[in-house]
């Protein structure tokens, strides 16, 4: 009767009182969906602000054109960037549970601010008067109002990110051959659903800030995250949670430190090296970083005494179990480093591109599409590819070849072979926009369609939703049990950093290109600059990018046979036998 209690319960997670957690009344797909309402929120929020906010600052503010870009990319880099910051107080302190509802707590109060900032007339600058066609550029208050309600949202936004999807598979029983399954698919699902907050964001929100009232469409972002929040926590008493075993900076910090300390030490007998996991739990050794295994050579001096007890100090002796996770993390760092650039094309398409699409003919009858509007042709080639992947690409590769579809690192792959051919479509589309617009004189809307833009939104659309689940898939399954939420983090770097990219390749070509009287690539006026130009060596850097990539995931797959152990050992065996 115990033995089948215990076949009930989830043996490394809890439920709210800290007993083991009985399956039939805890995680799943309901308590998943619950998580996965407050990511929807999320994304309706930043990216309803995000989107249309370069015509805001362009429009109202008065800020020149390629700042109002930087503005926005650098708002989204310090937004994904402070995943890593949410992933430390959740590892260290917090807990996933409690880190989400308190940065979405956070994310609600600026969305709240930038609702009554923009309101209020004070807080930005006068018309521009249209007979001396000069406009006031918003003040230092002015804009720092602005900036700090934007970077509480990204305050938010990166704390709770940095949890939701590793809280959405903690519902998961990775032991249990159909909760796995569950989880496979939960991937494609979370995206899936982040893209329909995305779609809500670029449309209804976007036309409301311009029809209605951006202040309205802002508190409505508010509003929604309240009640996102409400229904977050009430599944308090259903949610699965696992404990934390401390921090992995920290961790990977204490390897680091250990064996530079005994970076003289040699050794020739792997059964020298300490070792104090469990059998079961245990990570074989590699034969890669060697120099790492000199943190698990034990030596007088490595034990320290707490409550009486003489226990290794971890600054001074890790296992071989810990050396092994650090190595695991580094193997990531290549691919990681190679998907990085995507996301600086992906900044372009909710900058430049929706810059773009206002000089353009955008009347359908008598309704006018809102410039912002346009990024829904990026975020239904993310739903459509989704669609078609889980319903006509996944089953054609379970008949042919017995797999779930695409490997993670296939995946990444195909989105970054997306970006390139999207940012040459984008380069030709603004070659032929630039010849209207020199023939048309100096009018307001250019003879010519926005739909022409479609073909780089769905490009670079349809590579997202490639990259992004590969990218999310790779960095959970390919990393440590204990390191989840640092993978996590990790993954959700590589936006930012692309957006900090982004803002530093349009200064330099700013820079660059505006000397001796010429005008720069991205002049303030965008008719008079030439954006063709910097699209195009966006696609020649990513591919030199692509090629570094492919060598990259040559080698990231030789560890990966290595270290399996791991995987299978947690019960994690990735269904996809990632071969490049």
């Amino acid at each position: 009767m115990e033995e089948g209690k215990m076949s009930w319960t989830v043996s490394d997670a809890v439920n709210y009182k800290g007993f083991p957690a009985d399956k039939s009344k805890t995680g799943g797909w309901i308590t998943a969906s619950l998580i996965l309402g407050i990511e929807i929120c999320e994304r309706l929020s930043t990216m309803g602000i995000a989107v249309n906010l370069v015509t805001y600052l362009v429009g109202t503010m008065h800020v020149p054109s390629a700042e109002s870009a930087n503005i926005v990319t650098d708002f989204l880099g310090t937004s994904f960037m402070l995943c890593l910051l949410g992933g430390f107080l959740a590892d260290s302190f917090l807990g996933r549970f409690r880190t989400i509802a308190i940065f979405a707590a956070i994310q609600a109060l600026g969305t709240g601010l930038i609702s009554v900032s923009t309101k209020l007339p004070q807080f930005r600058p006068p018309p521009c008067n249209v007979a001396s066609q000069s406009c006031q550029e918003a003040s230092g208050t002015q804009m720092g109002v602005l900036y700090l309600c934007l970077y509480l949202i990204a305050l938010g936004t990166g704390g709770l990110k940095s949890s939701v999807s590793g809280f959405g598979t903690d519902q998961f029983d990775d032991k249990d051959e159909r909760e796995r399954t569950q989880m496979t698919f939960f991937f494609n699902r979370f995206f899936f659903l982040i893209s329909m907050g995305t779609l809500l964001a670029v449309t209804v929100l976007v036309y409301l800030q311009d029809e209605v009232g951006r202040s309205w469409a802002y508190g409505i972002c508010c509003l929604s995250m309240v009640v996102a929040i409400v229904i977050f926590l009430s599944g308090t008493k259903r949610y699965r949670y696992k404990k934390s075993s401390g921090s992995p900076i920290v961790h990977i910090l204490q390897v680091i430190v250990a064996s530079f300390r005994k970076r003289n030490l040699k050794y020739d007998n792997l059964s020298i090296l300490y070792e104090d996991h469990p059998e079961a739990t245990r990570i074989p050794h590699t034969q890669q970083y060697l120099f790492l295994d000199k943190a698990a050579i034990r030596v007088e001096g490595d034990e320290m005494i707490i409550d009486g007890k003489v226990v290794p100090n971890p600054w001074r002796l890790c296992s071989v179990s810990r050396v092994e996770e650090v190595k695991m993390m580094i193997w990531l760092l290549p691919v990681w480093a190679t998907t990085i650039l995507f996301w600086t094309i992906y900044a372009q398409m909710i900058t430049f591109s929706v810059e773009q699409a206002s000089t353009m003919e955008r009347t359908i009858g008598t309704f006018q599409i809102p410039a912002g509007s346009l990024t829904v042709f990026f975020v239904g080639a993310i739903l459509i590819t989704l669609a078609v992947y889980d319903r006509v690409i996944m089953p054609l590769f379970r008949r042919w070849k017995g797999t779930e579809g695409f490997t993670n690192l296939q995946k990444i792959g195909i989105g970054l072979a997306m970006s390139i051919v999207g940012m040459i479509a984008a380069a030709l589309t603004e070659r032929k926009r630039l010849s209207v617009a020199r023939n048309s004189g100096s009018v307001t809307t250019l003879p010519m369609s926005v739909f022409t833009l479609i073909p780089q939104f769905f490009l670079v659309g349809s590579g997202e939703a490639f990259i992004y689940t590969g990218q999310l898939d790779f960095f959970i399954t390919r990393s440590p049990k204990g390191m989840k939420t640092l993978s996590t983090g990790l993954c959700l770097t590589t936006l930012s950093l692309g957006f900090f990219l982004s803002s530093f390749l349009v200064s330099v070509i700013k820079s660059v290109t505006g000397h001796n009287g010429e005008k720069s690539w991205l002049a303030d006026n965008i008719n008079e600059g030439r954006l063709d130009y910097f699209y195009g060596l966006l696609a020649l850097l990513s591919t030199v990018n692509l090629i570094v990539y492919l060598v990259c995931a040559i080698f990231t797959i030789k560890p990966q046979s290595q270290s399996r152990a791991l995987t299978m050992n947690n019960g994690e065996k990735n269904s996809l036998d990632d071969k490049c």
